[in-house]
């Protein structure tokens, strides 16, 4: 009896290593974030089909990147990027939903994101430039381990994925675009032309507080990053402008009532796309702020958000989930499905 448990503890030893071994590469993706945070742990919480990279430098366990994966690589990838001030839980359905088509989803961090402290990331006058970075070394890694790679991003993490098309001769199968930060308000756009606008910034943001009422979310913006996110949209322009040639497949989902990035900046760049634009253009009436495009009635339930913080008379101050959120879904799957079905 003794050796049948002993034969039985040693194979189980041997599948549980077999299965590690089977996520070996996935070791690149967790060591951007060993350098990038500082170092990583193991997390106290893994889903079946989802490696999350954890680190004592992060406000909590949801912050963290993560791969929705299916044991070993899989023909398709999908590389998506959060907004600025918030983290990958963002993504947390919309991730498995593409999971489930038999792709890979990789949900990146952004540097100075997700963390426990945060103010000297968001003083950094290269900070846009280490988001680039970024999504450049996540995407060579994606497309080192899938022959179809799609980009997207939520907000600042859609002008970023923008950016890279635009920069990388369109060398992805998609673009996909959850409120889409390609126009500020013009006051802001404005104001980022001003001479000494971003040093006055650090001075107004002062100590950067990254703990409020959202576990997975800073409680404000960062003055100084909001100009980071102008660079970022003034150069997806520029290039444009400067005749480089944008075609892809792209999906575009937005509210019209969106305020923070309104929607004409989206609408430019499709109008500029030589490819196919799938669209999800939520009506104004349904009043979707900005930031709740992406939130599903799960996801705020997980929040937990805690509104006795913050005046909740603001508008778009306390997080709503998105009433079309569903559609948007199966909008988004429509859009993967035909292409896939192209080739």
């Amino acid at each position: 009896m003794k050796q049948f448990v002993a034969l039985l503890a040693l194979g189980l030893i041997s599948s549980f290593s077999a299965f590690a071994d089977d996520l070996g590469w996935l070791d690149p993706f967790k060591q951007f974030y060993a350098t990038e945070l500082g170092s990583v742990q193991p997390c106290q919480h893994q889903q079946k089909s989802i490696l999350t990279v954890c680190s004592a430098a992060l406000k909590n366990e949801g912050n963290g990147p993560y791969v929705y994966h299916h044991g070993k690589p899989t023909d398709t990838t999908v590389v998506l990027f959060h907004g600025l001030s918030d983290s990958p839980f963002f993504f947390r359905s919309i991730a498995p939903a593409i999971h489930n088509l038999g792709y890979t989803v990789i949900v990146a961090l952004l540097p100075g994101h997700g963390k426990l402290d945060a103010d000297d990331d968001m003083e950094d006058g290269d900070l846009a430039k280490r988001w680039t970075a970024h999504v450049n070394e996540v995407m060579a890694f994606a497309q080192s381990q899938s022959p179809h790679v799609y980009i997207g991003g939520f907000s600042t993490g859609g002008a970023l994925a923008a950016q890279y098309v635009l920069d990388h001769n369109n060398n992805v199968d998609g673009l996909l675009l959850f409120s889409g930060a390609l126009a500020l308000d013009e006051s802001v756009e404005g104001m980022a032309g001003i001479w000494g606008i971003k040093l006055l910034a650090k001075v107004l943001d002062w100590s950067y507080a990254t703990q409020g009422p959202n576990p997975y979310k800073y409680p404000s913006v960062a003055k100084h990053s909001a100009f980071m996110l102008t660079e970022l949209i003034f150069d997806v322009r520029d290039k444009l402008a400067q005749g480089k040639e944008l075609n892809v497949p792209i999906f575009s989902a937005h509210s019209q009532a969106d305020k923070t990035t309104p929607i004409r900046g989206v609408k430019e760049l499709l109008e500029n796309n030589k490819g196919a634009n799938s669209t999800f253009f939520i009506e104004a009436d349904y009043d979707v702020c900005h930031a709740d495009l992406v939130v599903s009635d799960s996801q705020l339930i997980e929040m937990n958000y805690d509104a006795s913080q913050v005046d909740a008379s603001e508008p778009c101050k306390v997080p709503k989930a998105n009433p079309r959120h569903a559609q948007m879904i199966q909008s988004m799957l429509q859009y993967l499905g035909k292409l896939a079905q192209q080739g």
